[in-house]
């Protein structure tokens, strides 16, 4: 076929085709006349598309994968040191741990790779470090926690699994490509070996890259907008809500971080579903369609449009009821205070009784959970309809230091001070 001075393009399309529909049945021949025909007129190759191309740098003021969108897949993974791993092996792990993220975050192979990601860029892959406050005592540095790095405490619709909660060091890892996440993954979790092990593992995922028109907030399982409100890099008060600012003091090496508190919250999706969607949308305050608050009228108001909570209707009941999530979680009605929601939904299965065990894997970012998540959930736990179809289960904190530069490892001022 290679001597024949052209192939047309319909021809061409059903040679593949037809090699395709043989199967098994061609065998050699089959390839071999597949491979013919796209010699006839070979086209360059294609380089990677704009998403498996794009690349989030690791080195930074900021560790990335704080303000860096949420990507389509995420894994939280939190690891505790194994009997006898001290200070110099931790070290030891951080640096691997930075200099294999690096490498992968720009689209390289780290050391001793198993290749299963050859093919793909960076994806948009990130990996966050954090600590844990039981680590400090661990590698010889009680006197180093962060006072900012307090305990959760506990709320009346917890139902924590003390196995889902804690850890000593924590791992944050996103990338819109499934594989290249798994990769990361499996890569930092060998490299720990002999020094971490695994505590806890949590799979979640977003709206994948150009599955919309336009970019947009996402929606979580119950269907509903999730992350209208939150903090815009725009805001001028923004670094001060979300990262610690510089110090010269002993807690100079949390300097452009931040503190990051986990929450695997269980969705109670059937009773969910046996509401009306006028039924949910009094539980949030916000129309589940577009977004907009009750407060707005119904063929005008956006997902943007400012929430009035004086608002009545005509039946002189609150537009948006008094204990509506909107009206109970909004920095309007918490003095200004706000926190950097960047979470994944989940899901794991179904359970014996045919419910789902889905929800949401919640994770927020603040310069202080003393000032942040801790006071608001204080509030949410108490006056929030929503919390009558969710459950917390589990529940951690980390403080996340700056980002590393060239040549460093995440973590290394407080290891090397």
């Amino acid at each position: 076929m290679t001597d024949q001075p052209g192939v047309s393009r319909r021809r061409l399309l059903g040679v593949v085709g037809g090699a395709s529909a043989a199967g098994v049945a061609v065998g050699g021949t089959g390839g071999a006349l597949t491979t013919a025909a796209l010699e006839v007129k070979a086209t360059p190759v294609t380089p990677l598309g704009s998403l498996g191309s794009s690349a989030v740098p690791f080195n930074g003021v900021h560790q990335a994968g704080i303000t860096t969108p949420a990507q389509a897949v995420g894994y939280l993974v939190a690891f505790d040191l194994v009997a006898g791993a001290d200070k110099s092996a931790t070290t030891a792990l951080l640096r691997r741990w930075s200099t294999t993220a690096e490498a992968m975050m720009a689209g390289r192979a780290p050391e001793g790779d198993d290749q299963i990601a050859l093919d793909a860029g960076p994806c948009s892959l990130t990996v966050t470090f954090g600590f844990g406050a039981s680590v400090f005592p661990k590698v010889g540095l009680a006197s180093r926690v962060p006072q900012a790095l307090v305990p959760i405490p506990a709320f009346t619709s917890d139902a924590l699994d003390p196995g889902l909660s804690g850890g000593d060091l924590w791992v944050q890892i996103g990338a819109d490509d499934p594989l290249v996440a798994v990769h990361a993954l499996r890569t930092l979790r060998k490299q720990a070996a002999g020094t971490a092990q695994l505590r806890w593992q949590m799979n979640g995922f977003n709206r994948a890259p150009g599955a919309t028109p336009r970019p947009m907030t996402v929606r979580n399982l119950m269907g509903q907008i999730d992350g209208t409100n939150n903090p815009k890099l725009a805001d001028a008060d923004f670094a001060q809500k979300v990262f610690v600012p510089g110090t010269s003091g002993p807690e100079a090496w949390m300097n452009g971080g931040s503190y990051a508190v986990v929450r695997r919250i269980r969705m109670l999706l059937d009773p969910w579903d046996e509401l009306t969607v006028a039924e949910q949308e009094q539980v949030i305050g916000r129309r589940k369609a577009n977004g907009s608050p009750l407060s707005a009228p119904a063929t005008t108001g956006t997902e943007t449009t400012p929430a009035n909570f004086l608002a009545f209707n005509k039946d002189g009941s609150l537009a948006i009821p008094g204990d509506a999530h909107v009206r109970v979680a909004t920095a309007q009605n918490n003095g200004g205070m706000s926190i950097l929601r960047r979470g994944f939904s989940y899901h794991d299965g179904y359970e014996a009784d045919g419910s789902p065990n889905a929800g949401l894997l919640f994770v927020c970012w603040q310069a202080d959970a003393s000032t942040g998540f801790i006071p608001l959930q204080v509030k949410l736990d108490g006056a929030d309809h929503l919390t009558r179809f969710i459950r917390h289960e589990s529940s951690a904190i980390f403080a996340v230091p700056g980002g590393a530069g060239h040549g460093e490892y995440v973590g290394q001022q407080l290891f090397e001070a």
